[in-house]
């Protein structure tokens, strides 16, 4: 088959990795060669990435450029502690998706709509947020966010360290790069989002050298309808596949990957199904965090929903490279009462 790959970010590329040995694939980006930018914060557990990588013949340890021994989280009241991290690194995003670009044929500085897509039986939409391809969602759901790359002669802070906002909007991270390199940024529903970095920054002023502003989407799959339309399926976030508490996505994308490689045999039309059934949790994560966004969630009648978010990466610690512990999540969630935000979702 021929596939045309709409965005080469880390899960369309990875896609066409996956499949390139056997079908015929070409992957369109919008960015230019020589400008192309890996945006996020490059924070991944090496556990799952190292299966990810291996199987398309890369050796993720190569990637790691910083890998975390304790995180600490600190609470808009002041009070602090420190989660145990068991393989949470950063690492070179970018290497990584131009090192799988090397295997590709890469098209850049396209935009994707301009393309003869009559020419592939079928059309991948990897494009992210934008959802080029595919129709627009009828009521998206996404977290606006701004990131900095900061360069310190002395470093703030050693290690990983999150500020988690009230009423659970979003949250401050600080991911060390290098010794002197950090990707700091803050993403928050209720747009207090550059306040609050402008804010990390006075008080621990470094030299700024890139920005980058964009939404990342936190409506799960089961409210990204359609997966599938006219010959276009989606990838990756431009189908909701990042978790709508802690927006990781990295991930997941590559999982939602394997997915879709897994299905071509089968065909397309069970495609949108195994999503739904793999990412069944974001839903139910997203139900949780939309309650309290809105204000109508309520401790004892969504308790469920309360402990989803916790039981999921609990039992799933190397996956998320920290130790998951009950107590920790509880202080979070008590921020919802430290502010009651009037705004519907």
């Amino acid at each position: 088959m021929r596939f045309a790959v709409a965005g080469g970010g880390v899960a369309g590329s990875y896609f066409a990795n996956l499949i390139k040995d056997v079908h015929d694939v070409a992957v369109f980006e919008r960015q230019r060669a020589e400008n192309f930018r890996a945006i996020c914060a490059w924070g991944t557990s090496k556990h799952e990435m190292r299966r990810l990588a291996r199987r398309i013949g890369l050796n993720f340890d190569e990637y790691i450029l910083h890998e975390g021994k304790e995180m600490i989280v600190k609470l808009p009241d002041g009070d602090e502690f420190s989660i145990k991290l068991k393989g949470l690194c950063t690492f070179n995003k970018k290497k990584f998706i131009l090192d799988m670009h090397s295997r590709l044929k890469v098209y850049y500085g396209v935009d994707v709509k301009k393309v003869k897509m009559a020419n592939f039986d079928l059309i991948v939409d990897a494009t992210g947020f934008h959802r080029a391809l595919l129709p627009r969602i009828a009521r998206d759901y996404y977290i606006p966010t701004v990131e900095y790359l900061v360069k310190y002669n002395n470093p703030p802070i050693e290690d990983f360290y999150l500020m988690p906002l009230t009423h659970l909007g979003g949250y401050l991270w600080y991911f060390p790069l290098s010794k002197n390199l950090a990707h700091v940024g803050v993403g928050d529903y209720f747009n207090r989002h550059r306040e609050a970095l402008n804010e990390f920054i006075r008080r621990n002023p470094g030299e700024v050298i890139e920005v980058v502003g964009r939404p990342v989407r936190i409506a799960p799959p089961h409210l990204c309808a359609p997966i599938v339309s006219d010959g276009v399926v989606g990838l990756g976030e431009s189908i909701g596949t990042v978790h709508p508490v802690i927006g990781e996505g990295i991930i997941p994308g590559m999982q939602c990957a394997e997915l879709l490689a897994q299905t071509i045999d089968e065909g397309i039309e069970h495609y949108p199904l195994k999503v739904l059934k793999s990412f069944s949790v974001f839903h139910t994560i997203f139900q949780f965090i939309r309650k309290v966004h809105n204000s109508s969630f309520n401790y004892f009648r969504d308790f469920k929903l309360l402990l989803s978010p916790y039981l999921y990466m609990k039992l799933r610690e190397d996956r998320f490279g920290m130790e998951i512990r009950l107590k920790d999540w509880l202080k979070i969630v008590e921020l919802y009462r430290s502010s009651r935000v009037a705004t519907k979702i």
